[in-house]
């Protein structure tokens, strides 16, 4: 058995940890080997390997190849030839090997930065609720956050206190106990939607396309209509990809009807959102707004957005986890069979 990973530099570019990940995943069943190209150097897929005719796994990584390389590889059982993003065979190569009968694998879906968006989101919808950013910069240079005293020394209800020092105006306090509202319940939002729901919020989701289990296991109510769900929202949570029929699927009607106050959280996509209204909502402090993606990238150092009080704002930062890129690896490898079970693609005289 001879298993085989070329790399190119344009694919550690995007993904810095996953290639050697996916070598120690294949080393720890039997010998592996590793090609890693330099900077600049553009060889074809089967210049690079010099006894292609006894690779019988193959992963290729942002490496470019051709019809002509493939053929080269003549005992070839299972093979993922990617592109830094999405697959790097053209429909003539994949039919030439399937003909073959060799299985191709790719990424079924983009789970691979599921736990560390959903997370990332979670860490947001804090960081909103308790403006958690905003103090840590406010005390590098002012010590009043550290006052809890009452307006004028005079105790106020629902006024700043020696116990309570969130800001009312808006959303605030424990996730516990809150009305979150979910759009979508695949990869990303069933798995936030699960830590909310472990952390006692009321948590209802809207997802036309998704099936029962990805809203009872994750502990949230099947909303129907998505203009209900917008009505009762404290934490309004967009979290589907974007893609042509999801672009402006919340529309400035479902963000004008969200209830003053309200927590949005923007964690996969901006543009699946009526950006404007959302815009004019939170400069109007109707809204409070804890966002990760953005309409426009990056965004303006003099966005009005950027150091609001009521905004809490990254840089597209999300899935670019170490775990990501793992995961990546272990989608993908998790798909070619263990070594042994290998050798059943074998011809009968190599079973000898």
């Amino acid at each position: 058995m001879s298993s085989v990973i070329v790399v190119h530099p344009n694919f550690d570019a995007a993904w810095p940890y996953a290639a050697n990940h996916f070598y120690t995943l294949w080393r720890d069943q039997g010998e592996v080997t590793f090609i890693r190209l330099e900077h600049g150097d553009e060889r074809l897929l089967g210049e690079l390997v010099p006894e292609a005719a006894v690779v019988r796994r193959l992963v290729s990584l942002g490496v470019q190849s051709s019809l002509a390389c493939l053929r080269r590889f003549t005992a070839l059982a299972e093979t993922a030839i990617q592109g830094t993003y999405g697959s790097g065979l053209d429909e003539q190569s994949k039919s030439e090997l399937e003909s073959r009968q060799v299985k191709i694998y790719a990424h079924p879906s983009e789970g691979f930065w599921s736990q560390s968006v959903s997370e990332y989101g979670l860490a947001l919808t804090l960081c909103g609720l308790r403006r958690i950013p905003q103090l840590h910069h406010q005390i590098i240079t002012d010590l009043s956050p550290w006052n809890y005293s009452p307006p004028d020394g005079k105790g106020v209800p629902g006024a700043r206190g020696q116990q309570f020092g969130d800001n009312p105006d808006f959303t605030c306090g424990t996730i516990a106990g809150k009305r979150v509202r979910i759009v979508g319940a695949g990869n990303i939002a069933s798995r936030y939607a699960s830590f909310v729901h472990m952390l006692g919020a009321d948590v209802a989701a809207w997802d036309p396309f998704a099936t029962e289990p990805s809203f009872h296991r994750a502990g949230s109510r099947r909303e129907w209509h998505l203009e209900r769900l917008v009505q009762d929202a404290e934490i309004f949570v967009p979290m589907v990809p974007l893609t042509r029929s999801t672009r402006g699927l919340v529309t400035a009607e479902h963000i004008n009807a969200l209830p003053k106050g309200c927590l949005v959280v923007l964690v996969t996509r901006a543009m699946i959102c009526d950006m404007p209204a959302v815009r004019r909502r939170v400069l109007a402090d109707e809204l409070s707004l804890a966002a990760d993606v953005w309409e426009q990238e990056p965004l303006p150092l003099d966005d009005p957005f950027l150091g609001r009080h009521n905004v809490v704002h990254t840089p597209h930062n999300a899935g670019r986890t170490i775990d990501a890129n793992k995961n990546w690896s272990e989608k993908l490898a998790e798909q070619f069979l263990p070594v042994q079970e290998n050798k059943q693609f074998r011809s009968p005289d190599e079973n000898q």
